[in-house]
């Protein structure tokens, strides 16, 4: 075995906000990094912008839409035939919210397009790569040193998505709930728009594919042992200012750092999650299957991460089974 095989982590979603905040720390920390984005121009261009020339070096850049699984597949089989060594670490981070839709918007596929970027792009992507993943070295060189790594999945998740925590039963408009799941059961295309088979409401559209992104967390650490690969979550607190927010009305993108930072007190910076995002992924401190990691609502200096109690949403063992079930047959994965 070659002793010089450099750590290769890929990323979605690092034109902005945590994700290009994720890439500094893992270039430091001594990562190799494949970038996944909808457009190659626009995320070189930031990053080239964000990083030093030396860093950008590090930095490969692969074009795929979440939304639409035919690229999805396309940009996968490019990445398997462009690295001749496998990924180490899988950082699951590109999403889309967009509160004020009156109607649904719909993927190439025909589903609601925030469950198709948030969760089946997703899906399909780890789908696509575990194989190479797995079969990922052990032995790694991380800014010239020789170091151990078990291969690892981190997908971010969401306090709203946890209805064990007060930000995930708030009822504006509904917390995430998949009910029984019978819009996926149905095939979710039109009229379906929502995972539960009811009416079609935005917000929840979103707190539902974050749901869906956390029990995939679960469902994979029971499939797939802590032996071969770790797979976790992490919540890295409320990162208010973020473009994530870009479609909702300008009063709240104006208040809602304002409130988060002197009210609730859970404000944390872009910065400071791209940070806790990359050690998460990469540090061994974090590799423990089916956790999700937290550093709770309120911020506070210092604080540790601890591993979050999830709602019976996330953990039930039947429902995240039929989940990820119901999610392989309308990907094409069955």
């Amino acid at each position: 075995m070659s002793k010089n095989i450099k750590g290769l982590v890929l990323i979605t979603g690092t034109t902005s906000g945590v994700g290009l905040n994720t890439l500094k720390p893992l270039l430091r920390f001594g990562w190799e990094v494949i970038a996944v984005n909808r457009s190659n121009k626009r995320a070189i261009k930031i990053a080239e912008e964000s990083l030093t020339k030396e860093e950008v070096k590090n930095v490969h850049f692969i074009e795929i839409d979440l939304s639409n699984l035919d690229d999805v597949r396309k940009g996968c089989d490019e990445i398997l035939e462009r690295f001749k060594k496998p990924i180490n670490s899988l950082i699951c981070n590109a999403a889309v919210y967009k509160p004020r839709l009156k109607r649904p918007e719909r993927s190439p596929q025909g589903f609601e397009n925030s469950m198709a970027v948030n969760h089946f792009g997703h899906f399909l992507m780890i789908n696509l790569l575990m194989e190479n993943i797995l079969s990922s070295e052990r032995e790694i060189v991380l800014n010239g040193k020789s170091t151990l790594f078990k291969p690892r999945i981190t997908v971010l998740g969401t306090v709203t998505a946890n209805y064990s925590e007060l930000g995930g039963r708030i009822p504006i408009p509904a917390p995430a709930d998949l009910g029984d799941l019978s819009g996926f059961k149905n095939g979710f295309l039109s009229p379906i728009s929502m995972a539960n088979g009811k009416k079609f409401k935005p917000g929840k559209a979103y707190k539902d594919s974050k749901l869906c992104n956390m029990v995939t967390v679960q469902e994979l650490s029971k499939r797939y042992p802590a032996e071969e690969i770790i797979v976790n979550s992490l919540y890295p607190g409320c990162v208010a200012d973020t473009k994530l927010f870009r479609d909702t009305p300008w009063l709240f993108r104006f208040l809602f750092p304002i409130f988060q930072k002197f009210i609730t007190r859970g404000y944390v910076s872009q910065r400071l999650a791209g940070e806790r995002v990359a050690k998460v992924a990469t540090y061994k401190e974090f590799a423990k299957p089916s956790v999700h990691w937290s550093w709770g609502n309120r911020q506070k200096t210092g604080r540790k991460a601890f591993s979050q109690k999830l709602s019976k949403r996330i953990i039930d063992a039947n429902t995240s089974k039929k989940t990820y079930d119901l999610t392989k047959l309308l990907v094409g994965l069955d």
